[in-house]
């Protein structure tokens, strides 16, 4: 057991001392032991080339290239990397010296020129001999183009080549280059009042510091929480809120130097439930939209929820999501209609008609006198397929025995009479003139004589009877109120004017023998086309009552 712990922590000794740059004191020049060389920088413009002599080429020439990264420091933070150039090559009477160029694509390369002294190429002439140059500096993560030409300039006798610089991930580089200092983060979480509480360290020295919450995506947009950490300050901590844990949600950290290195943690990646909410129904357009809060790859289906809990696919009805909104047009907002989301293997069901709001039709079962009462209610004007099917022993296919389309109007009710349908029968309502919706099933809990089944529009909403007879009402008192009152003042109107008159008078009479004429007022009561009319005691008449008929 001890001799596993010791091998793994030279393991980890190892590995920690292979990601550490050579450090070098000053940058310079090196050639092989009794090759005298020197240094100096190279003409933009070199001459052209010139053939080479025979068996002079670049397999012979040059043996070996090695290109590495070194870094050269001034202090805990002040570190340069330098690419060190490593050749090995057969010298000889010709080759005076060596050309080597470190360039960037699109930007002039710079290049120097190390010449051999004459005594020394005569005496090592035929010699295979080493020169390494480690005074090209580059930048973490940079790319550069490497070229190696003899002096003077051989045609075909030249090695290129191209290197990659080390990224600022590398701990070493994270520690000591400047460009790649980005300070340590630490976070500690209050779920209740959703805040993040941040601690700084190993950041620049002498840089103020700046620190925020974002959303990561192409770029990290910020959320409005930031703050700046001041280099005086003792205590290098901030709090920040945020509104919801997203997996894209990020703490940033940078110095307030120009183009600095940022790091970013983010707390929340694993809370892909986060993401599910906030899908809007549009119930004029009928559209149900959703748009992700942070870039996500998932899959979002629609799906009718059983009453087992497994909510099952609807065809055709799912769709691709990564950063854009989706849409699913002309959708029956059932509460059984649902949205399925699955990110990798996992997947989250959310039904956003759960709460009944936007339900435009229901079938609600009723037991009255022993039979089963089915009525569909529909607030809408829609087209429903209305199915009998009868389901077998043992079996949950529902085999279908007929079918209706019934064409529905605004506030109706519709009778689904399933009285006396044998056993293991049900019903399956869906509606028509939409894309995607739901389908509800209802099956007979009783059993009798199998009858015809016939769905029947029976009468409207008894709510929409009390805003038709309300009015109707409120009129007809109105009506016979006013036909009272003028009845009240006519007969007042008439006993004032026979104690004027003190009698009957009439200014024409037809008839002499009668000693008035009474008029009929059509508010007396009339039967079968008979009016009858009362007598009046000022007339003399003895008749009680006189029957007019038309």
């Amino acid at each position: 057991m001890v001799l596993w712990v010791a091998l793994l922590m030279s393991h980890c000794c190892l590995a920690l001392h292979a990601a550490a740059l050579e450090r070098i004191e000053k940058c310079g020049t090196s050639c092989s032991q009794g090759l005298q060389c020197k240094t100096k920088p190279d003409n933009w413009f070199s001459p052209p080339c010139q053939n080479p002599a025979e068996g002079l080429n670049r397999s012979s020439v040059f043996r070996n290239v090695s290109l590495s990264t070194v870094m050269r420091c001034e202090g805990r933070q002040k570190c340069s990397l330098h690419l060190r150039i490593k050749t090995a090559f057969k010298l000889t009477e010709s080759i005076q010296g060596l050309s080597i160029c470190v360039g960037t694509s699109g930007m002039m390369a710079s290049c120097r020129t190390i010449n051999f002294r004459k005594e020394s190429r005569h005496r090592l002439s035929g010699l295979q001999v080493e020169v390494e140059n480690d005074c090209s500096d580059i930048s973490p993560g940079q790319r550069v183009q490497v070229t190696v030409k003899t002096v003077p300039s051989y045609c075909g006798v030249t090695w290129t080549g191209s290197y990659g610089a080390p990224e600022c991930s590398s701990e070493d580089l994270l520690t000591h280059v400047p460009e790649c200092i980005t300070g340590r983060l630490s976070y500690v979480l209050n779920p209740q009042r959703k805040e993040l509480s941040v601690s700084v360290s190993d950041m620049l020295e002498d840089q103020d510091y700046h620190l925020r919450l974002c959303h990561k995506d192409f770029i990290c947009v910020g959320t409005g929480a930031y703050t700046l950490i001041k280099k005086g300050q003792h205590v290098k901590s901030a709090n920040l809120p945020f509104s919801r844990p997203l997996p894209c949600l990020c703490i940033e950290g940078w110095s307030a130097v120009m183009d600095a290195s940022r790091v970013q943690v983010c707390p929340f990646t694993h809370r892909l439930e986060e993401l599910w909410s906030g899908v809007l129904f549009d119930p004029v357009e009928e559209t149900l939209s959703w748009e992700p809060a942070c870039p996500v790859t998932a899959v979002v289906a629609l799906c009718q929820k059983k009453e087992d809990g497994v909510c099952v696919d609807l065809p055709h009805a799912s769709q691709n999501v990564s950063r854009e909104k989706i849409t699913f047009t002309k959708v029956d907002p059932h509460p059984h209609l649902c949205m399925k989301f699955t990110a990798g293997h996992q997947s989250w069901t959310r039904c956003p008609f759960a709460d009944t709001r936007f339900q435009a039709w229901k079938v609600i079962a009723t037991r009255q006198q022993g039979q089963e009462d089915v009525k569909m209610l529909s607030q809408i004007t829609a087209t429903f397929s209305v199915e009998l099917c009868v389901r077998s022993e043992g079996s949950t296919v529902c085999q279908i025995t007929d079918t209706h389309t019934m064409h529905v109007e605004k506030h109706r009710e519709v009778g689904l009479n399933m009285a006396g349908e044998q056993c293991n029968s049900c019903l399956q309502v869906k509606r028509l003139d939409v894309k995607f919706a739901a389908t509800v099933i209802y099956c007979v809990e009783h059993c009798n004589q199998t009858w015809p089944f016939r769905p029947v529009i029976s009468r409207q909403a008894s709510w929409d009877f009390t805003w038709v007879i309300l009015p109707a009402a409120v009129c007809l008192s109105g009506i016979i109120i006013f036909t009272l009152a003028l009845h009240v003042l006519l007969t007042v109107y008439q006993r004032r004017k026979r104690k004027i008159n003190g009698g009957c008078v009439s200014e024409k009479r037809t008839d002499p023998t009668s000693d008035c004429v009474v008029t009929v007022s059509q508010s007396q009561p009339a039967l079968h086309g008979v009016f009858l009319i009362p007598d009046s005691p000022q007339c003399g008449n003895t008749e009680k009552t006189n029957l007019i008929s038309h």
